[in-house]
């Protein structure tokens, strides 16, 4: 295959710079990333930082009709909704609803499985001789749960899990306190995740990729892209507020900004931001050894380079308003009673978007109308988790090397209902 010379990814988040990164090591292009803020400026700065390789479980699981409503109401759960914006989601949500179902739910983990069992090595393996190396943490991820009982609640998700191949261990409160000293006393009963990792500060770390994409000859552009210009229904040029940039090839991994531009490649997938907060805990007295989600206030306590990052809640709101108190208020109040002894200097709190769609799977392929356009987004809980091999395998696609996976899950074209998963 003749390789393409000039290549063009539009947005440096992980996938973003996870792609221009396994493109430039494919060798003989010349790669440009384009960004309005330049990289690791949202969600990929903002997250949880766990390699989370078995988060396969979606959202929307067999029961969450019933349960919706009630958690919407109550203050005391993670799920919130701007009702202004009722109106505006409700079709998004009848899809998104739609693949709650027990065999649906199975099919999106079965995919969610392949792109992200093996995400520390994926991760390793990007940041193999590069400032970001020392920010990939081996360290598995502890669930914390009040009791066995409340463990048991649970049992759906850790089946599916299992039936993925999904390995963990189960820890009473004697086995959480040798295993951390800092969660003695603190939680009943625990499930530890093996083969799991984390991010010690995920901002940095994209950024110490991006730095190494330049140090070997990329090219950065900060602008804001407002159109792929498209002749005889191949992209020429990534037209940008700052003017064109030619390209032989275009990547679109803006998150959940992507939608306009994926719907006028001909993507009909419904895509909306699931709203996600932190709270940083600067200079902390503690920290637990290894990531840590508290069930009983789902939100995840990270371990981060002089701060604990506590992040969760999924808030329903779109793109353009600003971040609201209660999200906030939440996880702090739960943060408070899972460490009530934790002291600090300061707090720093934080808002981005989760780019979801209807089916709760990435959109990673060919677009529909572009041959030579190609998508990664709509990661939602994962993006930092699956960013470098969904990079990878973007890059075997453009270069003609087929990566050895099923992707039809994650086709561009796979319509715009997303419920037909057989």
């Amino acid at each position: 295959m003749a390789s393409p010379q000039d290549i063009v990814v539009i947005g440096a988040g992980i996938v973003g710079v996870s792609t221009a990164i396994w493109l430039q090591r494919a060798g003989g292009l010349n790669v440009t990333l384009i960004d309005r803020e330049g990289p690791a400026a949202g969600t990929s700065h903002g997250n949880a930082g766990i390699l989370a390789s078995a988060a396969i479980v979606p959202v929307p699981t067999p029961g969450i009709l019933l349960k919706a409503p009630g958690m919407l109401l109550d203050p005391m759960q993670p799920l919130f909704l701007r009702w202004s914006y009722l109106p505006k989601i409700a079709p998004f949500l009848a899809r998104f609803l739609a693949n709650a179902k027990a065999d649906r739910v199975e099919k999106i983990a079965a995919a969610l499985s392949g792109l992200l069992s093996d995400a520390v090595d994926q991760h390793k393996s990007l940041a193999a001789g590069t400032p970001g190396a020392a920010y990939v943490k081996d360290g598995d991820w502890i669930w914390a749960y009040e009791s066995r009982k409340a463990f048991e609640k649970d049992a759906w998700s850790w089946d599916l899990r299992l039936r993925n191949g999904h390995r963990f261990e189960e820890m009473d409160a004697a086995a959480l306190a040798a295993h951390d000293p800092a969660l003695e006393g603190r939680f009943g009963y625990g499930v530890r995740k093996l083969d799991h990792g984390y991010i010690s500060d995920p901002g940095a770390y994209v950024r110490a990729l991006h730095d190494h994409f330049l140090a070997s000859g990329g090219t950065a552009v900060q602008a804001e892209v407002t159109d792929i210009r498209l002749v005889a229904g191949r992209a020429v040029a990534v037209v940008t507020n700052q003017g064109e940039v030619a390209a032989d090839e275009v990547v679109v991994t803006t998150g959940a900004w992507s939608g306009p531009l994926a719907k006028r490649l001909g993507v009909k997938i419904p895509l909306e931001s699931e709203r996600g907060y932190h709270v940083e805990y600067v200079n902390p007295s503690f920290t637990p050894r290894t990531p840590v989600m508290v069930a009983a206030g789902k939100f995840v306590a990270t371990p981060m380079e002089g701060r604990l990052r506590c992040a969760g809640v999924v808030e329903l709101g779109g793109l353009k308003s600003g971040s609201s108190e209660a999200p906030f208020r939440l996880i702090e109040k739960q943060a408070k009673a899972a460490f009530p002894d934790l002291t600090y200097d300061r707090i720093d709190r934080w808002m981005g978007h989760r780019p979801s769609t209807s089916d709760s799977l990435p959109v990673i392929g060919r677009a529909p109308a572009a041959p030579n356009v190609w998508l990664g987004y709509g990661h939602q809980h994962v993006g930092l988790t699956g960013g470098p091999k969904t990079g990878r395998w973007l890059t075997g696609m453009i270069t003609g090397e087929a990566p050895n996976a099923d992707l039809t899950r994650f086709d561009p074209g796979r319509g715009a209902w997303c419920g037909r998963l057989g």
